[in-house]
């Protein structure tokens, strides 16, 4: 669907609001989950809108549009009585999407797709830690704002300067904690964050989100060192450091070695997560 910017805000010198519109977002299917995901299509080469992707089946066929035009972002927020879905963007010199939102303005517009979740604590929920750095901030504070007021919730947020801190929502058992650094200014500190928090009796969840490699070794940290099952944790990867330079390097990988990395989804018996550890373990043997 298509969605046009009704407003635009600018909330730290890295952190730009675009609210988008439109009769496509008159009744957006939101899962009403904290760090829903949505594919977003810019348009390139003067386009005023870019293409939508086909029909497969029941699902959208993206290879009908170019990959170099999709990124994924998180919601964060869905106001049905607008008609207005808001996604905060990471801006900074260099990437598509980060170009495209330095200069958004109201009447641009974009396509998205229908959300999906990756937030999913187990039932019983009595306490949470979410650690994020500014590319997983919106998903957590969102998260936040979701939360059951019952719910022990540890926040802790990694920004590169004092000014790139934003209000933090209001919920009866939330303690938060600010970490200045990383955000590609810096090493990123969510793995020693990770390892250090505290982690309370009862049923809890952890969910962590930022720079791809730097979480490698906080997902290492929850599965394999504290054995943590699948379903009372979750780190995803929300960007990569030097980005075009890392792809170029996944592309220039000999055919064999591309093979393997894609063998290993291709087991559909197998547990997701060791598919996972294996996966990164690759990646890291290869310097990726």
């Amino acid at each position: 669907m298509h969605a046009e910017v009704v407003a635009v805000e600018d909330l730290t010198p890295a952190l730009r609001r675009i609210v988008f519109g439109g009769p496509a977002l008159a009744d957006y299917p939101t899962t009403g989950v904290g760090d829903e995901y949505v594919r977003v299509l810019f348009p390139i080469d003067g386009e005023e809108r870019p293409p939508l992707p086909g029909i497969d089946g029941d699902d959208l066929d993206y290879a009908s549009v170019t990959g170099d035009r999709m990124r994924t972002y998180t919601i964060r927020g869905v106001d049905h009585a607008a008609g207005t879905v808001t996604i905060d963007f990471v801006v900074h010199e260099g990437g598509l999407a980060a170009g495209w939102a330095r200069n958004a303005a109201v009447g641009d517009v974009i396509g998205l797709n229908t959300p999906k979740p990756l937030y999913d604590p187990p039932a019983g929920l009595e306490w949470q830690v979410l650690a994020a750095d500014n590319a997983g901030l919106p998903a957590a504070l969102r998260i936040v704002e979701l939360t059951p007021p019952e719910v022990a919730t540890r926040l802790v947020l990694e920004v590169a300067a004092e000014d790139h801190k934003v209000p933090v929502p209001d919920h009866p058992r939330l303690e938060t904690t600010w970490v200045l650094g990383g955000n590609g200014h810096a090493p990123s500190c969510l793995d020693e964050v990770v390892r250090g928090l505290p982690r309370p009796e009862g049923t809890g969840y952890v969910w962590v989100a930022g720079e791809t490699k730097a979480l490698r070794g906080a997902r290492k940290h929850l599965r394999r060192e504290l054995g943590l099952p699948a379903s009372a944790y979750k780190a995803l990867g929300y960007w990569t450091v030097d980005a075009e330079r890392w792809r170029e390097r996944f592309a220039a990988l000999d055919e064999a070695t591309k093979a393997e990395l894609d063998a290993m989804w291709a087991e559909e018996d197998k547990d997701p997560e060791a598919v996972a550890d294996a996966y990164e373990d690759r990646l890291t043997a290869l310097g990726l």
